[in-house]
């Protein structure tokens, strides 16, 4: 009985892993880091109570209504590609979000945040499963992965808490675009590029209906909670609802 053994992960893999840590490192510490820069934010841009919500939340809710439809289309167009493309995009929507001189466009550039986030976190959980052949590695890759986006989470308010202490609001998001530069630089020669072997178009329609779906149903919920008609929140958590339905049911074909 001839038998094969499984490849260990060396040097590079685990630099590669690194570097995909820190790339979500970013995403899940951009959830949480405006946590205290609000109220110095709010006195410089001078938002609506709903417009406060939306700068808040929309990073994140755009970025869990995306994360299906950008696993798809790294299948696609190659992981590696889309996790550069996500990246590039993530440094630029950073410095659009720092120096943003009205509210209406910080949630533009938030949103835009969160489609690139949303490129970043499928695209490098799926490049650690094709790093790591042995089953014991790649289980502790994983868990390192999951650790590392969790500290993000936690060390959102307090790296926000000590920029803020030195320097004005958008430092919490200017602080990625040096990280962002750093990655670009050393992603390119430590990932493999990877494709499903098999794919059929990308369902565009899908994305647009779960990107909708979330948006209105949220648009609905902020409407309510910043004094709104409760008959336009109503309606529009209801028509989300609706396309959520509708996403689900096109998802099971």
């Amino acid at each position: 009985m001839t038998t094969t053994d499984t490849p260990r992960a060396g040097t590079r893999e685990w630099c590669a892993l690194a570097a995909l840590c820190l790339a979500v490192l970013l995403v899940t510490i951009d959830a949480t880091v405006l946590a205290l820069a609000i109220p110095s934010l709010s006195a410089d841009l001078d938002p609506t109570g709903t417009q406060v919500l939306w700068i808040g939340d929309v990073y994140s809710f755009v970025l869990a209504g995306l994360l299906v439809p950008m696993g798809a289309l790294g299948d696609r167009i190659g992981r590696k590609r889309l996790l550069l493309i996500g990246a590039a995009a993530f440094g630029v929507a950073s410095a659009l979000s720092a120096y943003a001189p009205t509210a209406e466009l910080l949630i533009l550039a938030r949103l835009l945040l969160g489609v690139a986030g949303a490129t970043i976190m499928p695209s490098t959980l799926s490049l650690i499963r094709t790093l790591f052949d042995d089953a014991r590695q790649r289980t502790t890759a994983i868990g390192i992965w999951s650790a590392t986006s969790t500290a993000g989470a936690v060390l959102g308010p307090i790296l926000g808490g000590f920029l803020l202490e030195h320097f004005w609001w958008g430092s919490v998001f200017l602080v990625n675009v040096p990280v962002v530069a750093a990655f670009l630089l050393v992603a390119p020669r430590l990932l493999p590029e990877v494709r499903a072997g098999s794919t059929g178009r990308f369902d565009m329609l899908g994305a647009a209906l779960a990107l909708v779906g979330i948006v209105t149903v949220v648009f609905g919920i902020k409407e309510l909670a910043g004094g709104g008609s409760p008959w336009i929140a109503a309606g529009a958590v209801a028509l989300g609802a609706a396309v959520l339905v509708a996403f689900v049911r096109r998802q099971r074909r």
